[in-house]
């Protein structure tokens, strides 16, 4: 499909690969730049800028046709991270201030844009384009239309479980931008089906507000990042035998990631293993690897010798696409332990890779993880109930091949990048 219109869309994001880093809001967005492109449309790009880079906008049309390139500006705005934050937008002081001093700068570029009628649409990602929701709403004469891209909705969790008073205190301030944004919106993107209710309901969205465009993944693309042989090389790499079952997560080491949880069900798993009275052992024997960097990892080093773990789980840390790819194609089955999510582009990438999954109920995850189809799913923080499902999904190995290939075939049905832009086409076209 391409639009029927010669569209002109603003796309605001704190965040975009390969310019801020490689986590799921900045490979959602660096795909839909690239997927409008495609399409023919005309996108601004206003972000942060990124250090040490002349040009931000070859980084992101890399192999892209020149005519296509032309089309495309980035609009860098100061995002002036406090000295107590350590990383960009992933403290709770950070996301509360420094993001929204930039979603005020960020929102009004696009206004001024939008009152010069140099774009036809704002597509705003989280509360980074707050300054616009202001403006449209004081000066709505001279707004252009403005679709609302929530993504997670970790700022909205309430205490308890792990999570203190003074966290969800901290984020008040971040909940009111993002609810300033979806009250300003024409349309607000729910990433999944099931994320509609927590639109409304968190958000206080009326239904004919809501459209639902998951977040899609380029399938070619993941494909020709690592397939099966790349995935034996990193096994053999890692000193694993063929036949030895590997557990494979992947994230940002951070406590909404679930990653504590996934620990002590891995130390009841390894109990599981042990002989009982006659019986041999429960289930085939296992390692694990987790890929991702962030500021849980001291504490989490700390758990896994306490428990035992040591010789189980390796930390791989931060790895670039090519070798992420890789160690998907690897696994045996790729977990998910998360707390809070919003629509798991990591997920849907081990599912390009056949892999079977287990994942907790979080955010948009059931809508892509269906039990007894292609993985198992339990409720988030609950390490009994996940040691469970990653006992029966090791007992169940002879399935693996019929569920990964379920897998894979709801993405290229449903996630694909191809469809999820044919749908988000609709909404712009539906406001133009």
């Amino acid at each position: 499909m391409t639009s029927r219109l010669p569209l002109r869309v603003a796309v605001v994001a704190r965040s975009v690969y390969p310019l801020h880093g490689y986590g799921g809001l900045e490979r959602h967005v660096y795909d839909l730049v690239r997927s409008l492109l495609k399409r023919e449309l005309r996108v601004i790009l206003i972000a942060p800028p990124a250090a040490n880079r002349v040009s931000p906008g070859a980084e992101l049309t890399d192999g892209l046709a020149p005519e296509l390139v032309r089309r495309f500006s980035v609009v860098s705005v100061p995002y002036r991270t406090f000295p107590f934050a350590n990383r960009r937008g992933t403290t709770v002081i950070d996301r509360s201030t420094a993001y929204l001093l930039f979603g005020l700068r960020a929102g009004r570029v696009a206004a001024a844009l939008a009152a010069g009628n140099e774009i036809d649409v704002v597509h705003g990602h989280g509360a980074s384009a707050l300054g616009y929701a202001r403006a449209r709403v004081r000066v709505p004469a001279r707004a252009k239309p403005f679709v609302f891209n929530p993504h997670g909705f970790e700022e909205f969790g309430s205490p308890g479980a792990g999570r203190s008073r003074l966290k969800w205190l901290g984020y008040l301030p971040l909940r009111r931008a993002v609810r300033t944004c979806a009250n300003a919106a024409d349309r607000v993107v729910a990433t999944d089906r099931i994320l509609v209710d927590s639109v409304t309901r968190l958000l206080g969205v009326s239904s004919d507000r809501i459209r639902v465009v998951p977040n899609g993944v380029d399938i070619a693309e993941c494909d020709r990042l690592a397939g099966p042989e790349d995935g034996r090389r990193l096994r053999e790499r890692a000193g694993l035998d063929p036949r030895e079952v590997l557990l494979v997560s992947v994230g940002r080491l951070e406590y909404s990631k679930g990653l504590e949880t996934l620990m002590h069900a891995l130390r009841t798993l390894r109990g599981d293993e042990l002989p009982s009275a006659g019986a041999g052992r429960a289930h085939r024997p296992w390692k694990i690897v987790l890929v991702g960097e962030g500021p849980l990892r001291p504490r989490l080093e700390r758990v896994i010798q306490e428990l035992g773990l040591r010789d189980r789980v390796t930390l791989r840390g931060a790895v670039d696409p090519a070798e992420l790819h890789a160690w998907y194609e690897a696994a045996s089955v790729f977990v998910h332990p998360t707390l809070y999510e919003g629509s798991s582009l990591v997920t849907l990438e081990a599912m390009v890779h056949r892999r079977v999954v287990v994942a907790t109920k979080a955010g948009g995850i059931p809508d892509k993880v269906i039990p007894g189809v292609n993985g198992w799913l339990v409720e988030p923080g609950d390490a009994g109930a996940l040691a469970g499902a990653l006992g029966e999904a090791l007992r169940g190995h002879e399935r693996w091949a019929e569920m990964g290939a379920e897998a894979r075939g709801m993405v290229e049905r449903s996630f694909s990048l191809d469809a999820v832009t044919d749908q988000l086409l609709q909404v712009y076209d539906e406001l133009v």
